[in-house]
């Protein structure tokens, strides 16, 4: 019974999808957004990024949690220095109705410590989307925004070593302006 509701559950949401083409937003101010974090507490993007430079690791489907886990795993392993935020990007009425029970899932598989840097946007979730585009939703979108809210390195072709490197380099070079 369990596996019908979520297939139900699965087939509701994704019908309520709208496909955007994939942007290349390097040079674009981030959209005003707002989620709630794991902790149920509001985070205002950029707003509440205390004038830093910070990573969002945004994810549109459940799959590309793989590739968010690929990105923080290359990240630690380079001693890769920056503010990062995971944002679980969801569009539509439907899941809105339903984001207790997803958020709650989603506290059972994450550490409580790092609850503070995963906030869901539900109600913005079309407003990034069609920012970024979401085709290829398995694929994370990496975003790195300077103090400002600008987008200095943007990523959406899944985890790659070149990638990470490309990322520190524009990540290092945004450090040196400081």
């Amino acid at each position: 019974m369990r596996i019908v509701i979520l297939l139900i559950m699965s087939a509701l949401l994704s019908a309520c999808s709208t496909s955007f083409p994939n942007q290349m937003v390097e040079g674009q101010t981030f959209p005003a957004i707002s989620g709630e974090t794991l902790e149920k507490k509001t985070l205002n993007i950029p707003q509440d990024l205390n004038q830093n430079p910070v990573l969002l690791l945004i994810g549109y489907k459940q799959n590309s949690q793989f590739d968010i886990d690929r990105w923080l795993i290359g990240l630690d392993m380079t001693n890769t220095l920056v503010d990062v935020y995971e944002l679980p990007t969801i569009q539509g009425m439907f899941p809105r109705m339903f984001s207790t029970v997803i958020d709650n899932g989603m506290r059972k598989g994450i550490p409580k410590e790092l609850w503070k840097g995963v906030a869901t946007v539900y109600a913005d979730g079309e407003k990034v989307q069609k920012f970024t585009g979401n085709e290829n939703g398995n694929n994370a979108r990496v975003a790195l925004l300077n103090k400002e809210g600008v987008v200095v390195y943007f990523y959406d072709e899944g985890f790659s070593v070149s990638a990470l490197n490309r990322l520190r380099k524009t990540l290092s070079a945004l450090n040196d302006e400081e």
